[in-house]
């Protein structure tokens, strides 16, 4: 036993040792990781458990999914968009007997600090009817992850452990156990539990539903679900996840404390929760995400018996994260007032390219090339090329989801637009862009496609990528692009107009064609000339 200060997500990847840990896969995504990063460096110390990023979510799930299929335990970690790439084998995955516990650590970014939106993951637990858990706390995270693959192996399904950015993110004691050795192979699952063959899924489809009663129990009589507050009460707060924070807060303030109910695992506790509201007049919901247990209430209680409140009704914001003074005003407190200080004006400060980042040349280089072309369109991916959208760039004009900006640009080719531009970053390309990039391929689409190699995932704090920059050009080149119109240049002001030119050749091209961009991010330079003398000397990285 011990304590450590930890960050929400340290405190799952420790867990996941201490609960005998085989393999974790994952793919960078703010706010999700420090958690892969945490298992990587603690097996570059102690040797184990495996831990490494791969191309994608989806084949991070699946190699998580074969670990599991050995009889291994195994985590596998992304963001929240990054479970839309992974649904095809977490949904079918509920389906096949999970023999080594599996655990899905997704971090859920309420108010999109560096997300396209912020959905709530919850909901996908229910979809594919696997238990969830939502830690309130640091402690919380590492207790809940420890249970989550006890759980997975009692029910032979994924479980799924959901963090948001304020609790992945911030430090907290952690009081630790003693962890556990490591399973020992036991390939328990039968052919027919595994094979999704209709006939077989059927049977396990059956058989998920039929265990959707035992589940339940467990949810129902978890030690993460807790309730306060005696039959006298006549106003009652239902909470999830962070959002008890944000009301013990507030807590103090109130003329009377309220009953509260408090829901950390899924399936919620439907019985539990008309008990509680049962004497209620009124009931506040505040859950960090969307109103997913205010939604079901509506459906369980009578609505002329009890007045529920939340996002929906609108004592709640409908969007963004909750925070102690959003709580305080849905309960009704007045709000604190803060420190005025006159004469004082905060710069606002939007996110730019680092000084010096190649992808702001390579970005002058694509304007220049496009400048005296009218109607050219240019559409941009997720990552550091996002912010070729704003000033002095002002360069990019779309960007939906990863790999997104080849599919598009395809599109807009097909409906006519002349020229077409898609920009996108090399791990995000190698993460969904190849498989656009063989559609235009096999179209002879024309469009330009710029892919900005620096060598690394960047936005997400220098990551590796899963290909080095000579092998880029070799996939490229595999996937049947003209070998006369893949194009590789220096992002580099020096090149200047060398890049325009061979750009605005590129763009000229009545077919496909690929330019590849490539200088190493500054910030990896810097990274590597700290380490360098550390690495001399011996040193293991902390």
């Amino acid at each position: 036993m011990g304590e450590r200060v930890l960050l929400g997500d340290e405190a799952v990847a420790l867990a996941a040792v201490h609960a005998g840990l085989t393999a974790a896969y994952g793919y960078p995504g703010t706010p999700s990781t420090e958690i892969l990063e945490y298992l990587i460096r603690h097996r570059e110390q102690h040797g184990s458990p495996r831990a490494q990023w791969c191309a994608n979510e989806k084949t991070a799930y699946e190699a998580a999914l074969g670990v599991s299929f050995a009889g291994r335990r195994a985590l596998v970690t992304m963001k929240h968009v990054g479970l839309n790439v992974a649904a095809d084998p977490f949904m079918n995955s509920a389906l096949v007997a999970i023999t080594g516990g599996l655990v899905l650590a997704v971090a859920d970014d309420p108010g999109m600090h560096s997300s396209q939106n912020e959905q709530d993951s919850r909901l996908f637990a229910d979809f594919a009817r696997v238990a969830c858990f939502e830690p309130a706390t640091h402690q919380e995270a590492y207790d809940m992850t420890l249970e989550a693959f006890d759980v997975s192996e009692r029910f032979e399904i994924p479980v799924m452990v959901r963090l948001v950015t304020r609790l992945a993110h911030s430090r907290g004691i952690v009081r630790t156990g003693d962890g556990r050795g490591e399973n020992p192979s036991d390939k328990r699952g039968q052919a027919a539990s595994w094979i999704l063959l209709p006939a077989n899924a059927r049977r396990r489809w059956r058989a998920l539903i039929e265990r959707q009663r035992d589940i339940r129990e467990y949810t129902a009589g978890s030690r993460f679900n807790t309730v306060e507050g005696g039959p006298a009460k006549r106003f009652g707060v239902i909470t999830t996840g962070l959002a008890r924070n944000y009301l013990l807060e507030n807590l103090a303030d109130l003329p009377e404390r309220p009953a509260l109910l408090h829901v950390g695992a899924y399936p919620y506790p439907a019985e539990a929760i008309r008990a509680f509201v049962a004497p209620l007049a009124r009931v506040l919901l505040l859950e960090e995400g969307y109103p997913y247990i205010e939604r079901a209430l509506r459906g369980i209680v009578p609505p002329a018996a009890l007045e529920i409140q939340g996002r929906e009704s609108g004592e709640v914001p409908p969007d963004g994260e909750l925070n102690p003074d959003i709580v305080r005003a849905a309960l009704g407190l007045p709000l604190r007032q803060g420190v005025t200080l006159e004469g004082l004006t905060l710069p606002n400060r939007p996110p730019q390219l680092c000084a010096g980042c190649p992808h702001g040349d390579s970005l002058h280089a694509i304007t220049s090339a496009l400048a005296s072309i009218p109607g050219a369109v240019v559409t941009a991916d997720i990552g550091c090329s996002t912010l070729g959208a704003l000033p002095p760039y002002n360069a990019v004009e779309t960007c939906v989801c990863m790999g997104a900006s080849i599919g598009m640009a395809k599109g807009a080719a097909d409906a006519g637009v002349r020229p077409v531009v898609a920009v996108i970053g090399d791990s995000t390309f190698l993460h969904s862009g190849i498989t656009p990039l063989m559609d235009a391929v096999k179209d002879g689409t024309p469009m330009t496609l710029v892919i900005l190699d620096n060598k690394t995932v960047a936005m997400t704090g220098g990551q590796p990528t899963i290909l080095s920059s000579s092998e880029l050009v070799t996939l490229v080149h595999g996937l049947g692009v003209p070998p006369g119109h893949l194009h590789v240049i220096e992002a580099h002001p020096r090149r200047a107009s060398e890049n325009t030119e061979t750009l605005r050749r590129a763009v000229g091209h009545p077919g496909l064609s690929v330019v590849i961009a490539v200088r190493e991010c500054v910030e990896t330079v810097k990274r590597g000339k700290r380490e360098k003398p550390s690495a001399a000397a011996g040193e293991v990285r902390p």
